[in-house]
């Protein structure tokens, strides 16, 4: 945290001190004899008074105001243009511009002069600034497939609510703070029905594919021949699909777990695993006495003891898309 200091501006008085010097002054009266006068008599030593100090000028409030202005504007330009940004490279890059203006106008609010009312309020806004820096960068960096919108990150962090609450208070001593902060989301929740094609490129077969998710998360699996993807098929939690007009072959079977997906991306934004099992499925179609034969096979998405297939992470770059 920023080492931020408060300003007190007190009151310095300057004692002065006047020294007067009383020279005795001697009259003579007709006869020659010394008259000793009363306090009002010439002669008599000045009374000497102490003067007022004057009191020590504070800054002046509108040229606060013109300050807070100067400062803010260049911060509030880049935060509106995060507001405009869509997500993506672009909101990217404003969240990055938008982390150093705040940074920067944090620096410039503690050396600016501040009117004696306003110092707390000030200190207090400069050191949100600094979060709200932090918490745009933070933003800002998730990276890949699994991460969550950057409007989501930033509605759950400190710095935009305390940039709020410091700009109330100075705003409400008569110096308003104009900044827009920009708009934020709640975690969202989207989901694909269940058995929905994320992709279907399959060339058509006799081959049948039967997926049951028994994990508590939503779940996709991808089947792939080299670098093709031959489908990819979305299965909710608890429930299973079957995919049939699979095409002969050795497949990989990837899948993914997680929730809230993002279709854009063809991904989970929350709580990501990314697996493939390490068996390929193998469809075959021949022709037999009396009729054709063909492979129909079943997975199982789930955690379970005795289990006959295993499975291995995979980076989410690996992951077909």
């Amino acid at each position: 945290m920023s080492d931020i200091r408060a300003r007190n501006s007190g009151r310095a008085t300057a004692a002065g001190v006047v020294l007067a010097l009383a020279l005795p002054l001697t009259a003579c009266d007709s006869g020659g004899d010394s008259g000793g006068g009363d306090s009002g008599a010439p002669g008599s030593p000045a009374a000497v008074g102490t003067p007022t100090p004057s009191p020590t000028p504070t800054v002046d409030p509108a040229a606060y105001r013109g300050a807070l202005d100067t400062t803010l504007g260049p911060l509030d330009k880049a935060l509106r243009a995060v507001d405009r940004a869509s997500e993506g490279r672009a909101l990217e890059r404003a969240l990055g511009t938008a982390s150093t203006a705040a940074a920067t106008a944090a620096g410039g609010l503690e050396t600016a002069g501040t009117p004696d009312d306003a110092v707390t309020g000030n200190t207090a806004l400069a050191a949100s600034l600094r979060d709200l820096s932090q918490s745009l960068a933070d933003a800002g960096a998730g990276e890949g497939r699994c991460a969550t919108s950057p409007r989501v990150e930033l509605g759950a962090a400190d710095g935009p609510r305390r940039v709020r609450e410091a700009s109330t208070t100075l705003t409400g001593l008569g110096y308003p703070v104009r900044l827009k902060l920009p708009r934020t989301e709640k975690p969202q929740h989207r989901r694909l029905g269940n058995g929905a094609f994320v992709k279907d490129a399959r060339p058509g077969g006799l081959g049948r594919l039967t997926v049951k998710n028994g994990t508590d998360s939503d779940a996709v699996v991808s089947l792939t021949r080299g670098k093709k993807t031959a489908f990819t098929v979305y299965i909710r939690k608890g429930a299973s699909t079957t995919v049939r007009r699979v095409g002969d072959g050795s497949y990989t079977v990837y899948f993914t777990s997680g929730s809230d997906w993002n279709a854009s991306k063809k991904s989970f934004t929350r709580d990501c695993a990314f697996e493939k099992f390490d068996d390929t499925a193998d469809f075959r179609t021949v022709q037999v006495s009396g009729g054709t034969q063909y492979t129909v096979l079943t997975f199982s998405l789930a955690r379970t003891i005795g289990g006959n297939a295993t499975t291995s992470e995979v980076p989410e770059s690996e992951f077909p898309s």
